[in-house]
């Protein structure tokens, strides 16, 4: 059975997933107004954020074709190098998106 046999429509499931999506969002940041923000919770966050960013990116690196991996590595290297994440992460497309062309 298949969305369009249940009478749905794209722009319907588009909608509920906004929907979701932001109130996955909205009730994080309201879980978080009722913790108290200190030293431990800050590395927490901290933590957790390279944790989910790894998770995300070790697959791709793993089972991803070649623009994959060359995109990683170029992001991974302009971001050393200049400490900033959107030169890095455009250099990353930039990288993929010439891989892909030639």
């Amino acid at each position: 059975m298949s969305i369009d046999t249940v009478g749905f429509g794209a722009l319907t499931v588009v909608a509920i997933m906004a929907v979701v999506t932001l109130a996955t969002r909205w009730g994080g940041v309201f879980a978080m107004s009722l913790v108290p923000i200190n030293d431990r919770v800050r590395q927490f966050i901290g933590a957790m954020s390279g944790s989910v960013l790894v998770a995300l990116l070790a697959p791709l690196a793993v089972e991803g074709d070649g623009s994959a991996r060359l995109a990683l590595a170029t992001t991974a290297a302009v971001m050393l190098l200049l400490r900033r994440p959107l030169p890095a992460i455009a250099a990353g497309i930039v990288a993929a998106a010439i891989f892909r062309q030639l």
